[in-house]
């Protein structure tokens, strides 16, 4: 008696394992954030499994009767749309729901897009801090604020449209001087990374239509002093 976590891909359909298509297969129902997406993967690796909607608008309604399928049970294995279930993705409360029901609980290792765009950064990987997606409204500040004083590596994940807000709120709270990296469309065919300070970044990104999931890694207040002590 088990929940399932299995990541897929964050773009190359290669990139998953075959531990995790095993257990695609072998699913009594699969939980996906979004089923026609979920949907694709599976149809490319020729997998047909019961498809059940999990997502962040319904997972507090859904709890009770996937722990009901899993105590009768089934077979339940979580995904998301990309990457590991639970990182800025549905999963979280329903770990947290199982563990307090005494059902274990399994995460199969596999892609998260943080992890390749922290190495690609180029920025100290020996301590660092993910911080998801920064609040859109209440709280950014009072975020912003608490990190400008924060000296390991910072992550964070974006979306298209904010990805000029962001980097004017970094420099606004971070100095314009600060290195950063922003990795957007990785393992996709135009995968890119932009690196420097956070101005030049800025100005790269400028009169762009920019597209696909975006990473950003903004080094540690006074990393660059420590490097030198080192």
């Amino acid at each position: 008696m088990a929940l399932i976590l299995v990541p897929t891909p964050i773009g190359n359909l290669q990139d998953i394992t075959l531990r995790a298509l095993e257990e695609l297969k072998s699913a009594d129902i699969i939980l996906a954030e979004d089923t026609r997406t979920t949907g694709f993967l599976l149809k490319h690796f020729s997998i047909s499994k019961p498809l059940q909607s999990h997502h962040i608008f319904n997972e507090h309604g859904t709890l009770k009767k996937i722990i009901d399928q899993i105590k009768s049970g089934k077979k339940i294995v979580l995904v998301s749309d990309a990457g590991t279930p639970a990182i800025s993705d549905p999963g979280y409360l329903l770990v947290r729901e199982c563990i307090s029901h005494g059902i274990d609980v399994n995460c199969l290792p596999g892609p998260t897009a943080f992890v390749p765009a922290l190495v690609n950064s180029g920025l100290p990987t020996d301590s660092f801090v993910f911080e998801g997606f920064l609040p859109v409204k209440k709280g950014r500040q009072t975020k912003l604020t608490e990190l400008s004083e924060e000296k390991r590596t910072m992550i964070f994940y974006e979306s298209p449209h904010r990805l000029l807000k962001t980097l004017q709120n970094f420099i606004e709270y971070f100095g314009s001087d600060r290195k950063a990296a922003v990795c957007r469309e990785l393992t996709k065919m135009f995968e890119e990374t932009v690196r420097g300070e956070l101005s030049e970044i800025l100005a790269n990104f400028t009169d762009r239509t920019v597209k696909g999931e975006i990473v950003i890694v903004v080094e540690g207040k006074n990393s660059k002093k420590k490097n030198e002590v080192s």
